[in-house]
């Protein structure tokens, strides 16, 4: 799992923000726009605007709360991403409940931070995703693989396993570095393959298992027992 450093893209990153609280619209604004790699595009209030915002400002990365009138932060991330080629979503939110982590981990959300994460680890968090590296608060990360070990292990285990068996050797030992946290550059590294290579093994991994990340490969591998 990616740690929140500071990765700077090469074009601007631009960001949607949604939150019922204007005051925080307001706060992730002023922070994320006074940043210059980073441009807020647009806002919203309810999840139910998000979809429209999308597809009028096309922004790479979305800012998500959980929490809101009309549509819910989870329920507008699972319609987002149930699209295809939608953008990266970061659940930034007060309640880190394990219910409301994996419900947006496997609704395809690309990282899960609480709103008292410094800003400058928001700030990196929104960078990263751009780059399509997940990023999870420590505690959250913490919680979520004892919650992950203690419930229905077994099961779950057998259910990964059978999924992981439509992938080939070297996605497999591809799909396990991932779950280590390690970039495609480590990975290259470590089973002596080119970056690009390690790329399309990456992507015939999403293609092949219907996944959406990079994190969801990784949660696939621990479930699977394969990061024991």
């Amino acid at each position: 799992m990616a740690t929140v450093a500071d990765v700077i893209p090469d074009d601007p990153v631009d960001v949607l923000i949604v939150d019922d609280d204007p005051l925080v619209r307001a706060g992730l604004t002023m922070m994320l726009g006074g940043t210059p790699d980073i441009r807020v595009v647009a806002e919203a209030g309810d999840g139910t605007e998000v979809l429209p915002l999308v597809d009028r400002h096309a922004p790479a990365v979305v800012l998500m709360d959980i929490r809101m009138p009309g549509m819910d932060g989870l329920a507008a991330t699972e319609a987002l991403r149930a699209r295809g080629r939608a953008p990266e979503v970061i659940v930034l939110t007060t309640f880190d409940a394990d219910h409301h982590v994996l419900r947006a981990l496997r609704a395809g959300a690309a990282g899960f931070l609480l709103k008292d994460t410094p800003p400058e680890e928001i700030v990196a968090a929104v960078r990263l995703v751009a780059r399509g590296r997940p990023v999870l608060s420590p505690d959250v990360t913490r919680r979520l693989i004892a919650r992950v070990a203690e419930s229905d292990h077994d099961r779950r285990r057998d259910r990964a396993r059978a999924r992981l068996a439509l992938l080939n050797d070297r996605e497999r030992d591809v799909a396990v570095a991932v779950g280590q946290g390690r970039s495609n550059a480590e990975i290259g590294a470590l089973l002596h393959l080119a970056v690009p290579t390690v790329k399309t093994h990456v992507s015939n991994i999403l293609t092949k298992l219907d996944l959406n990340n990079r994190v969801q490969i990784a949660l696939l591998a621990h479930d699977a027992g394969m990061l024991d």
